[in-house]
């Protein structure tokens, strides 16, 4: 059995310090004061991370598993990418702006990322990975699957999904 990559303690303080140091940046150059947030490793499976707000509590949480293993890579983008999501909260707040839209690429782009990817290409073998169960639902299309999250959403009255082809609302299959 292949042993996972684990992050060192010195290797999350430098992830800390590369956040605050981005925030201070962006401070800087935005002429803002920022509120302090939480950073977290507690993130696994396939993101690298998320910022996230609940009321006022803000935080990034960080995949350690994929930082350990690519860690020039986490830094150089994910670290920016997710302290963009932070800064942009915080300059439109209470706004409904799209997670990678032209807000997010403005503050990339402060950050001297000019052509930013809202996604990543690492090879995530032999880490420890979560797979949500599926739900299939229909269309006229055919059969489309959801994710359990997507799926108990639905069952609870908080969403209704379309096809991304024909536009139709999307209805369980019994069973």
């Amino acid at each position: 059995m292949s042993s996972l990559p684990i992050l060192t303690d010195d290797q999350a303080r430098r992830v800390v310090d590369a956040t605050r140091e981005r925030i201070r940046f962006a401070s800087r150059a935005l002429n803002q004061s920022f509120p302090e947030l939480e950073i977290r490793f507690d993130v696994s499976g396939r993101a690298w991370g998320y910022y996230v707000r609940r009321g006022r509590q803000r935080s990034i949480r960080y995949n350690p598993w994929l930082f350990a293993r690519f860690f020039t890579e986490g830094i150089d983008n994910t670290v920016p990418h997710e302290v963009a999501h932070f800064i942009v909260d915080c300059l439109h707040p209470r706004q409904r702006v799209k997670p990678h839209g032209p807000e997010w690429r403005r503050i990339m782009a402060l950050f001297g990322i000019d052509n930013p990817s809202a996604t990543h290409r690492a090879d995530l073998g032999g880490l420890p990975i979560r797979r949500q169960r599926r739900f299939d639902y229909r269309c006229r299309c055919g059969v489309v699957p959801l994710t359990a999250t997507r799926h108990y959403r639905y069952l609870r009255g908080e969403a209704v999904y379309h096809c991304r082809r024909c536009g139709q609302a999307l209805e369980p299959v019994e069973g």
